[in-house]
Parts: structure tokens; C-alpha cells; sequence
């Protein structure tokens, strides 16, 4: 996400550090490259004018320009408006009721239904115990998608094809959630191709009879600036609380991003990425700045390791390490592990790696990708003694797992090479026992000894 925007933000920064001082001159000439990444990137003109002016103002300041350096204190500005611009703050979804109700608002084809099935997992995976409303009696096959989602999650949901009534199903499914002890509800409600006034007055009624305690505006990202005149038509009829972003992965740009919350004041609370029916990720304007700028997100990172990594495969993975027994089952382990955290490109954006361009990062994540998908061939070719003992692989071995795995042998060798250099780095913490550190410079002179190249 925003990938062009990103490049061209830190082009921009980084013509300013050759500058001694930032004068008023030169500002005005970074800020008109701003205006024009910001327009290139779809975002709305009227956030771009009250962005720019924003920056301005907060840069044209001789203290602070006498104080830094001109590309510190440019990002530091561009970061902190940007900040401002995406709503400042994480804002957290109200849940104090029991139970909560949600009610999800949006056209079709924004991926509410889909959305609705993220936050169910979402809620799942913090121990609660959610309740999916199919109230979508328009869209052929809405009931049927909701429930085959909340199926795959192992989500409680409630639907009653034979009723017509949106208003009833909704009712019923709320005194269903109080029988099962079910909290938080989640409604999906039906979208229409555009706004008109018979999905409104629906939504009205719903909103009208329950007491909600979020009406969350759920928008494709892909779809630019026309999303800000569908969340400021649902906002003056509905009062939505919040908007969820979904398919961000796919928005190279970031225009509806940075101006949706400008246009209606209302915070993004969530964001979808990917089509895979994955939680849905909080919303944080510092995180998504820093993105923005190349600066990473290591807390996201973090956080998603935490939330994903297997401790008993990562405990298995530390004591094969350990005990100098890394295997082809270990490497398998911990691919599964590190897949677990996202695609490679969604792992890219979190990381602050400096100087690397989209079509760079592309490259590399379709072919660490590739590679991986190769590896597991390869070793699905091999016997069981030969997965959990690589020192079995001689040559006659060698060339029939190749040929299993449809591989040319010296692909297959280099593969193999790879591993094995992974290994010997691995083998350098053996004697990591006890929570005592090894000697670093012995590791340095295995290293040398070794002759471990780094690709």
C-alpha cells in the first residue's frame, strides 16, 4: 500500500538533504512536489490543500529551520501532518455494551460480507465469542457466503432465508446472541450498487429500532475519490462511527486512505488486506505515516509475530538449532512460521528498509515466494530419514529427489547449498544452552573458517 506515494515522498526528502539550510525558497519547491505526489496518489484536492497549508505553516518557522538539518525536519513535519491527516490516533471500536452491536454499512462489492467474517475472526482470536446476523436478503447468495465464512472461522451466525423482514431477522438474531451468550454482533446489512433511497430507509430502520454501538462504513480503497462522496452521503444519513478500509494491499496509491477521514471527520478504525479471511488489522495514523515514509512499522511486526508465531513449532525450531540438528522438517517449520506474518511484500512495507523501490521489492517478494513454493517441492520429494537428516543426500539421492521434484540438479544443488550454509550458521548457537551467550568472537572465526557467503 501507497508504494508510489512512499517513493515519491522520499525522492523528496532526500533532494532536501543536500540542502544546507531550508530556506523559504527551496520549502515552497518541496512543497510543490508534495502537492503533486499527493494529487498523483488520488488523494482529494481539498485534503491536499489543507495538508499543504498545514505543512507550511508548521515549516515556515526560522527556529525550527536554524535548529536541524532540512531533510530531518522535513520528515518530521511531513510525518506529524500525516499523522494529523489519518486521524491522529488509533481509535478502538466501542464494545462496552453487552452485547455489542455492530451494524456493517456499505455498497456491494466493498467486501462487507467479507469484512464482517475478518472482524468475527478478529474478535475469536481475542477470546470472544461473536455472532454473525445475515441480514442481506437482496444480493443472490449473501446468506449462503456469510455462512460458509462463518463456517470456516467456526463463528455462531444467524439467518432465516424465508424472511423477507430485515428489520425482524435482525431483532431475532439479537435475542439468539442473549440465548447463546453471544457478544459482539456483527450485522450485515445489503448494499446496492450506488446509494438510493430504499437501502437508506432500511438502514435508517435498523439504526432507528436497535441501539447500535458502531456503524461501521465499510470501503474499497480501489475505488479513489468517488468512496469520499459514498462516506459523506452514509455519514449525513446514518452518522456512521467509523470507516474499515479494505483492499489497502492493492492500492499502490493511498488516495482514499489520506482523505477519507478529512472529508467526514470519522476515523478509520479498521483495515482489510488480502482476500484470504484474515483478522482485520487496527487502524494506526503513526504506523501507516511511517509507512508512508519508509520508516517501517517494527511494532506492527511485533504485534503480528506475537499474535501468529507457533510457540511449540518455534520452541521445536530453538531446540533443533540448538542441539546442532536443523533439519529440512525444521526449515519447513519455520516457513510455515514465517508465512504466518503475511505475504512478502506486506512483511517489506513493516520493515524500515531505505532506497528500495516497489518494482525492487515486487521482485523480491515474487521471488522469495517462488523459492520457498520450490523448496517444499523439493522436500516433499524426499523420504522421511531424508527430511530429518540432510547428511543422507549423496549424489545418487541427490538426483532422484531432483527429478521427483521436476528440478534441474544444479538448481537443485544450489538450493541445497543454501540450505546447508543456513545450517552452518545456525550450527555457529549450538552451545547456546542455559541462557548463556556464545563467545562471539569464536562464532566470528567459525564464520571466517566456514566461508559463509551472505546472498
Amino acid at each position: 500500500m501507497f508504494q508510489e506515494l512512499s517513493e515519491k515522498l522520499q525522492d523528496i526528502i532526500t533532494s532536501a538533504r543536500g540542502q544546507a539550510t531550508l530556506s523559504e525558497d527551496n520549502m515552497q519547491e518541496a512543497l510543490r512536489e508534495i502537492r503533486r505526489a499527493l494529487l498523483a496518489a488520488d488523494v482529494s484536492l481539498l485534503t491536499v490543500k489543507s495538508f499543504i497549508s498545514s505543512v507550511r505553516e508548521e515549516a515556515i518557522g526560522a527556529d525550527i529551520i536554524r535548529s536541524v538539518k532540512p531533510s530531518e525536519m522535513l520528515v518530521k513535519i511531513v510525518h506529524d501532518k500525516l499523522v494529523e491527516l489519518l486521524g491522529k490516533e488509533n481509535k478502538p471500536l466501542n464494545l462496552t455494551s453487552n452485547p455489542s452491536i455492530i451494524m456493517m454499512l456499505g455498497l456491494q462489492g466493498s467486501g462487507k460480507t467479507t469484512s464482517s467474517a475478518k472482524l468475527a475472526l478478529k474478535f475469536k482470536k481475542q477470546g470472544k465469542n461473536p455472532l454473525l446476523i445475515a441480514a442481506d436478503v437482496y444480493r443472490p447468495a449473501a446468506i449462503t457466503q456469510l455462512t460458509t465464512l462463518a463456517g470456516s472461522i467456526g463463528a455462531n451466525i444467524y439467518k432465516d432465508e424465508n424472511e423477507k423482514n430485515v428489520l425482524n431477522i435482525v431483532k431475532r438474531g439479537i435475542e439468539y446472541a442473549k440465548e447463546i451468550g453471544a457478544n459482539p454482533i456483527i450485522i450485515d446489512t445489503a448494499g446496492r450498487l450506488q446509494v438510493d433511497n430504499e437501502m437508506m430507509a432500511e438502514l435508517m430502520l435498523i439504526s432507528n429500532s436497535v441501539k447500535l454501538d458502531e456503524k461501521l462504513l465499510v470501503i474499497d480503497s480501489m475505488t479513489g475519490q468517488e468512496a469520499i462522496n459514498v462516506a459523506k452521503n452514509f455519514d449525513e444519513q446514518l452518522g456512521i462511527t467509523g470507516t474499515i478500509l479494505t483492499k489497502l494491499d492493492g492500492d499502490t496509491r493511498g488516495g482514499c486512505a489520506l482523505s477519507i477521514v478529512h472529508a467526514t471527520g470519522k476515523p478509520i478504525k479498521l483495515i482489510g488486506l488480502g482476500e484470504k479471511i484474515e483478522p482485520l488489522d487496527d487502524f494506526h495514523p503513526d504506523r501507516i505515516a511511517s509507512r508512508i515514509l519508509g520508516m517501517g512499522d517494527i511494532v506492527t511486526f511485533v504485534e503480528k509475530a506475537k499474535e501468529n508465531i507457533d510457540l511449540k513449532e518455534a520452541k521445536k525450531i530453538e531446540e533443533s538449532i540448538l542441539k546442532n540438528k536443523f533439519s529440512f522438517n525444521d526449515f519447513l517449520r519455520m516457513q510455515k512460521q514465517f508465512k504466518m506474518l503475511g505475504s512478502f511484500s506486506g512483511i517489506f512495507n513493516m520493515l524500515p528498509i531505505k532506497g528500495l523501490k516497489t518494482e525492487d521489492k515486487e521482485m523480491i517478494s515474487h521471488e522469495g515466494e517462488k523459492h520457498f513454493k520450490k523448496f517444499e517441492v523439493i522436500i516433499s520429494s524426499m523420504t522421511p530419514a531424508e527430511r530429518e537428516n540432510p547428511d543422507l543426500l549423496n549424489a545418487s539421492r541427490k538426483q532422484r529427489i531432483a527429478s521427483g521434484a521436476g528440478v534441474d540438479i544444479k538448481e537443485f544443488n544450489a538450493m541445497i547449498s543454501q540450505f546447508n550454509e543456513m545450517r552452518s550458521m545456525m550450527s555457529m548457537f549450538s552451545g547456546l544452552k542455559n541462557g548463556k551467550m556464545p563467545n562471539m568472537m569464536d562464532i566470528a572465526n567459525k564464520m571466517r573458517n566456514k566461508k559463509i557467503k551472505y546472498r
